[in-house]
């Protein structure tokens, strides 16, 4: 008999399958794909794209573009209580208003007609400042508004809209030290969700979006799961939490056919969380600083805070969280960013950023109200193993050929919790 006789056998539909929910997963995580940066997850997309076409379309009213070079997913806008997601490029400080307006005024700058394939950065710069006067944008030669420029079109870099071929952004930022830079042409029409043909003013770029389709519940409901890190009950319309309460088997499949996501739903709210750990773009908990001390923080404050009402969160106030976070801080001071360390009212200021970003916590004026599924993520420190512990644990790891652990913190997902 075959050694391999009597295993499972992956069909060429399961194979196909699993392919497409890849190709979705990469998607959702980076709208924006192109051959010169990605070029396999690219041929993924290309070989499924007319399924994927209609998987987004029919699931999440997404529109997905795929062409030779590139591919990109044009999403619907975030529902007006969605968390608050800024682009941030690496370590930089995030998008502000103004940083999105010039990074549309350098999508512009780019379509101007008679522009080549490849340009100067100063040209794009001067473009750029020029089409700010008219647009009355203001955009002055100060070290923030030109931190704020590179930001700008260092995003159309990493998106792949534009290409560096002689020189670089960094180095004309910090000694105007010349670059040329290559235009992805086909690409660039698509990165703005609204044409900028019809927008004459910076007021326009926020106005709403037309919509494109009526209101449909199961469409809405699987976006807010897709897309956020927690769907709040309170927050959903009566004809979304129907279908949550009615169709829940139906919706659980979709996700995790579709998207390799699990549902999770309890009383307070609903979660489609991604088992592998790859789809967000926001890792809680984690290593580093911010996230460490918004871990300690919550589970610091969750003995500490009153309920607000009805509603299924805990408030404590301000005072409370500095000086809850002033003790975590002093007791982790050591192996903490010093940074951070030195300027408790920028860590406060971070932690309850990531907080927010994650549904897990509001800002109110009265304090910082945390929702109950803060409760998910428990600290649990580990303690130091004996002799006997360390050489099995090591002797394990080598039979598994598994890497040793350095993680400060485990996960632990409460009962009572979402």
């Amino acid at each position: 008999m075959s050694a391999d006789a009597g295993r499972p056998v992956s069909t060429t539909a399961q194979h196909e399958a699993a392919e497409r929910r890849q190709a979705a997963r990469t998607l959702l995580s980076c709208p924006v794909l192109t051959s010169h940066r990605q070029p396999d997850e690219l041929a993924l997309v290309r070989r499924h794209s007319t399924a994927l076409r209609s998987t987004f379309a029919r699931l999440l009213g997404y529109h997905l573009i795929v062409e030779p070079s590139f591919a990109r997913l044009v999403k619907t806008p975030p529902s007006a209580d969605s968390p608050p997601r800024t682009v941030r490029r690496g370590d930089s400080p995030p998008f502000t208003p103004h940083t999105y307006a010039l990074f549309s005024l350098a999508c512009a700058a780019l379509l101007t007609p008679g522009t080549g394939e490849w340009l100067l950065i100063s040209s794009l710069v001067e473009q750029v400042r020029a089409d700010a006067v008219t647009a009355g944008v203001e955009l002055r030669d100060t070290p923030a508004d030109n931190r704020r420029l590179v930001q700008a079109v260092g995003l159309l870099i990493d998106w792949g809209v534009l290409t560096e071929t002689d020189g670089s952004l960094s180095a004309w930022s910090e000694r105007r030290e010349e670059g040329v830079l290559q235009i992805h042409r086909p690409l660039l029409p698509h990165v703005l969700p609204r044409p900028l043909r019809n927008v004459v003013s910076l007021a326009d770029l926020f106005e709403p979006m037309p919509a494109t389709a009526a209101s449909e519940p199961r469409r809405s409901l699987r976006r807010r799961l897709v897309e956020n890190p927690l769907v709040r009950r309170e927050d959903l319309p009566e004809d979304e939490r129907d279908v949550l309460s009615r169709e829940r088997s139906e919706l659980s499949r979709l996700l995790e056919e579709h998207f390799g996501l699990s549902l999770e739903v309890r009383a307070e709210g609903a979660v489609a969380y991604d088992t592998e750990g790859t789809l967000s773009d926001v890792a809680y908990p984690g290593p580093g600083t911010v996230r460490q001390a918004a871990l300690l923080l919550t589970d610091a404050l969750t003995d500490l805070a009153r309920p607000t009402g009805d509603r299924p969160d805990l408030l404590v106030s301000w005072d409370t969280v500095r000086s809850e976070l002033d003790n975590v801080t002093a007791r982790h001071a050591r192996a903490w960013a010093g940074a951070f360390v030195a300027d408790p009212d920028r860590l406060r200021k971070e932690v309850v950023t990531l907080l927010e970003s994650m549904s897990l916590a509001r800002s109110l004026p009265e304090g910082l109200a945390l929702h109950a599924a803060a409760a998910r993520y428990r600290p649990e420190p580990h303690a130091r193993p004996t002799r006997a512990a360390q050489r099995l644990a090591v002797t394990r790891r080598r039979e598994a050929d598994e890497p040793p652990s350095d993680a400060l913190f485990t996960e632990s997902f409460l009962g009572e919790a979402l």
